[in-house]
């Protein structure tokens, strides 16, 4: 199966979150735009860790996100905590048959009724990270697909973040650094490359087109890997 966002898809996530004006928006936009585009998201917030010891979850769909990510916030365990300790994107098909979190995930499929989660993590700034947190009501719900379009949402919420930092005039380096890292990760899967060989395509690509390495990579981030970004 194709891994890229549909045109559609695209078009959506762009039209409801580029003319957001500030962050607090743009992340509500993001999480209620994947209710929409991704199939069984039935709920989906943001959390965010500053200094390592603050934690909160921002722009959830609903009381039922909130209440998955603060028993997380309670027994120090379960997906949003595992993502943004090792910096990686964690899923769960059935929380009913999960053995890593078995606190949280008897209490929250058995009390919240959740069933699947997918959280991606992170970068939000040189002394916070972040994980964008989608859950489901159903087995099995998220798919390849599902989360490469999880990828778009958290590029854009990666830029929304620099840009509010940029605001403030601090550095957007960590932001950058997030996206080189999930374009990295599309090249990768795409091509079957190392991160090294991906990194290298990076550069080659930023280097032919005329253009920085975080521009580009944002763009494949966002947009999918498609023939005209070769066509040199």
């Amino acid at each position: 199966m194709d891994n890229d966002l549909s045109g559609d898809q695209y078009a959506l996530i762009g039209r409801n979150l580029k003319n957001e004006a500030g962050v607090t928006a743009t992340l509500e936009s993001a999480t209620a735009t994947a209710l929409e585009i991704i199939e069984h998201c039935d709920h989906a917030g943001i959390t965010l860790v500053v200094r390592r010891d603050k934690t909160s979850t921002l722009a959830p769909t609903d009381h039922i996100a909130v209440e998955a990510d603060r028993l997380q916030y309670e027994t120090g365990e379960g997906p949003v905590v595992q993502s943004i300790v090792d910096e990686e994107a964690v899923y769960s098909s059935d929380l009913r048959n999960e053995t890593r979190w078995p606190g949280w995930s008897s209490r929250t499929a058995e009390e919240l009724g959740i069933r699947s989660v997918l959280a991606m993590q992170l970068f939000v700034g040189p002394d916070a990270l972040g994980s964008l947190n989608l859950y489901s009501d159903s087995p099995d719900a998220f798919g390849s697909d599902d989360r490469v379009s999880s990828l778009a949402l958290a590029a854009h919420i990666a830029i929304a973040f620099a840009a509010e930092r940029e605001h403030e005039g601090s550095s957007s380096a960590l932001i950058n650094r997030t996206v080189i890292g999930q374009a990295q990760g599309r090249l990768m899967e795409r091509f079957d490359l190392t991160a090294d060989q991906s990194f290298s395509a990076l550069i080659r690509l930023s280097q032919a087109r005329n253009a920085k390495l975080h521009v580009i990579a944002s763009d494949i981030a966002v947009r999918g890997i498609r023939p005209e970004l070769f066509d040199w």
